[in-house]
């Protein structure tokens, strides 16, 4: 393969990806969180009007992430992982002292903490914890905090009966905390109202114990939700409407069952527009909705992908702008002049890098029909230069889907030569409520695994792919897929497998795991081990192991309390009781993935050495 083709490995490693944008108040400045500019995720600060450099605001080793602007556009609130253990501590950081965090919440805290938001004044913070004051004790649930920022005194105003993944928000107002509960089943979503002074806590937002709705405050402190489930039925696309919290009354802005095909509803942060989202095949076409004049403009640019993030006047807006070819950037555009060439760029992610946008491989659309005849789709990357081999990567969630994005692995494959798929099986989000829905007729483990597999077939069929030249690789979830297709498909169908932080007992999984994440594989596989332990051992990697005849490499971090590496001691022991021979390898400073900087080159390294030898 000519050298030349091979992307340049630290150039490519280094090219520094946008995880949050948050606008000021004032609408002057964008606070961004960034990986790989410095030695992790920080906060940078960058002028709207795209001028200067990026200011750091934070420089840590650890994982620092944008939380909320205060009112007055003069501090931020940050998150920070320090441990990669998910465990955050929020602090304040002042634009006139960058560098300078003043801890807002308990350092190195001993429970889990989602959200970090002002209050319109600036004089409080919301947040939610699994955490009891009065005992000291972690919690399986969450509960709602404000926290009074001259006092520091904490007061919580709701405690949901379930575990779940909660995210509190506070109207413009500052009277009430919107949040979401899933009280009377762990796959459904009741959103309640909870006053900041803690003596109301109601209901506001029920359309059925298993449906999904989202929900947050527009800018006049109405909630904007959207809904799958209408009268106790579930439609392909969501309901979508205003609630007003002094009337109680509901007006809908789109329903499935006249006509309405969105996907999702946004409410970008000060400004009184709506985005109304609709999906198609992994992309997404964003609609801008005037709450006041009711105009309704589509955004969707005629190549990329286009989020609007906010208003900026005169018809131009902030926008999150990517593709497979061009990395997450913040560019400014107009609504009646989508051609991205027209675009200012705000940012400039490749600019930290040599690569040109000519020199990365663009995702193709791939279509098959998997064993049940559910039509699946994905995307492909063909190598410039072919080397007969093929690599499958295998998205997280599962409830998430790979996009027409860039993908820095993928990009460096593809120049080594290898073609590359990326599935986006059922359960899969982008291709409506349905196909999403679809994944928990039979769970975890039962036909997604086969969507996967005819994908592989698909691509043997045309070309695509040979036989015994297929290696797999995912995190999460990915990484779990990456176990079922190494012990339960052919060799001829997956040679290699390199599963990142996957699930290989689905009980040990369940009882080391986040609370809130235990009623997410109760959702998936139809309840708790108890409730079906058959269907836990059925759909457990584990299990299978004895089945392994491609080559195997393990990869965890040690930190992780999603995934945690009991999956890997359990698997270890499984193995080594086969005589099954396989490679691992830990990260003893990373959790639920592999986000450092100097991890990822050498994961990625590894990758390539493991596949080029065993496929």
């Amino acid at each position: 393969m000519p050298s030349d083709r091979v992307l340049d490995f630290d150039s490519l490693m280094s090219l520094p990806e946008i995880s949050a944008v948050e606008v000021s108040p004032d609408k002057k400045y964008l606070a961004l969180s960034i990986n790989k500019i410095q030695e992790n995720y920080d906060v940078f600060l960058k002028s709207i009007d795209g001028s200067g450099d990026l200011i750091p605001l934070t420089k840590t080793p650890e994982v620092t992430v944008v939380k909320d602007w205060a009112p007055d556009s003069k501090s931020l609130l940050i998150g920070e992982d320090k441990a990669r253990n998910e465990r955050v501590t929020l602090y304040r950081v002042f634009l006139d002292e960058p560098g300078h965090l003043d801890p807002v919440t308990e350092v190195d805290p001993n429970f889990f903490m989602r959200g970090g938001q002002f209050g319109p004044r600036g004089d409080f913070i919301a947040y939610s914890i699994n955490y009891d004051y009065d005992t000291k004790k972690e919690t399986e649930t969450f509960r709602i905090v404000i926290q009074d920022l001259e006092s520091n005194s904490k007061k919580i105003i709701a405690r949901p009966d379930k575990p779940t993944y909660v995210m509190p928000s506070i109207d413009p107002n500052g009277r009430y905390v919107l949040y979401n509960r899933a009280d009377e089943d762990p796959s459904g979503d009741q959103w309640w109202i909870a006053s900041v002074d803690g003596n109301e806590d109601r209901e506001i937002l029920n359309f059925g114990p298993t449906a999904k709705v989202n929900a947050d405050w527009t800018f006049d402190g109405r909630v904007l939700f959207d809904t799958d489930t209408l009268e106790g039925v579930r439609h392909d696309y969501v309901g979508i409407g205003l609630y007003d919290i002094s009337s109680a009354k509901i007006k809908w802005l789109s329903k499935p069952t006249e006509g309405g095909k969105y996907s999702s509803a946004d409410a970008p942060r000060y400004t009184n527009h709506v985005v109304l989202a609709e999906e198609n095949n992994a992309r997404t076409k964003p609609t801008l909705l005037d709450l006041d004049t009711e105009i309704v403009q589509n955004i969707t640019p005629p190549r990329g992908n286009l989020w609007p993030i906010t208003n900026i006047g005169n018809g131009d807006w902030l926008g999150l702008f990517y593709s497979s070819t061009r990395p997450s950037d913040i560019v400014r555009f107009n609504v009646n002049e989508l051609d991205p060439s027209k675009f200012i760029l705000i940012t400039n992610m490749l600019g930290y890098t040599s690569i040109r946008p000519e020199e990365l491989t663009p995702a193709e659309e791939l279509k098959w029909v998997s064993d049940d005849k559910t039509p699946i789709h994905g995307w492909l990357y063909q190598a410039r230069d072919y080397n007969g081999k093929t690599i499958v990567t295998v998205h997280g969630g599962p409830t998430a889907h790979s996009e027409d994005a860039f993908n820095p692995e993928i990009q460096y494959f593809c120049s080594l030569g290898y073609n590359v798929l990326d599935p986006n099986y059922r359960g899969s989000t982008g291709y409506g409520v349905y196909f999403r829905e679809l994944i928990k007729k039979d769970g975890w483990g039962g036909f997604d695994k086969e969507d996967i597999r005819t994908g592989i077939e698909h691509m043997i069929e045309h070309g695509f792919a040979f036989p015994g030249k297929i290696g797999v690789y995912g995190t999460s979830y990915g990484g779990y897929m990456s176990w079922l297709a190494i012990t339960q498909f052919p060799p001829d169908i997956i040679a290699a497998a390199a599963p990142i932080c996957g699930m290989t007992d689905l009980t040990v999984d369940y009882e080391t795991t986040r609370p809130d994440l235990r009623p997410y594989s109760e959702e998936m596989l139809g309840g708790s081990p108890s409730d079906v332990p058959e269907k836990y051992q059925e759909r457990s990697p584990i299990n299978y192991v004895q089945n392994i005849r491609g080559k195997l490499l393990i990869v965890q971090g040690l930190r992780d309390p999603n995934v945690t590496k009991a999956n890997v001691a359990e698997v270890e022991k499984r193995l080594d009781s086969n005589k099954i021979q396989y490679e691992k390898l830990v990260f003893d400073d990373e959790g639920h993935g592999i986000i450092r900087e100097k991890n990822e080159k050498a994961l990625l390294k590894r990758l390539a050495e493991f596949f080029d030898r065993s496929l």
